[in-house]
Parts: structure tokens; sequence; C-alpha cells
């Protein structure tokens, strides 16, 4: 997670501590970043543009594997009607 995002969410609990508390404003925003920073860290999480290049490659994927199914079924069904047209064993 970007630095900016954990500065937000520090600041944000910031505002919600008591003003008398307030005057101990450094070291409860440092605390609350290393706090945000290791928990996070701890998290599996990928960032938006490789969960979007994922997310694209995922699509060629489909698709490349959609036209090979289509493509194997023509010839799966073409192989069939040649079969029916062997001559066989006599009646």
């Amino acid at each position: 997670m970007d630095s900016f995002r954990i500065d937000e969410i520090a600041r944000r609990l910031l505002e919600r501590v008591p003003p008398a508390l307030r005057s101990m404003q450094q070291d409860l925003e440092s605390n609350f970043r290393a706090v945000l920073r290791e928990r996070l860290s701890k998290l599996d999480l990928v960032s938006r543009d490789e969960f979007d290049a994922q997310t694209r490659v995922l699509e060629r994927t489909r698709a490349r594997l959609e036209a090979l199914e289509a493509r194997l079924a023509a010839l799966e069904g073409g192989g069939s009607a040649a079969a029916g047209n062997a001559p066989g064993p006599p009646a």
C-alpha cells in the first residue's frame, strides 16, 4: 500500500484522538504509521496496476481458450462426418 494512503489513514485516526491526548500527536502519528505499515505488509496485496495487468492477461487467455475450443469442436465435427462416410465392413 502506498505511503500516501497510510498517511491518510493515520491522519484520520489522529482526528479521532481526544484533544487531551493530542499533545502526544507526533508520537501517536508515528506509532499509527508503524502499526499500519506492519499490519498491511502482512496482507497479500497487489497494486491496482498489477491487478489490471493480470485481468487483461486473463481476458486474452480466456479468448484464446474459447477460440481453441471452437476450433477443436469444428475439427471433431468434421472428423465424425468423414468417419461416417468411410467404408465399413460388408454387411
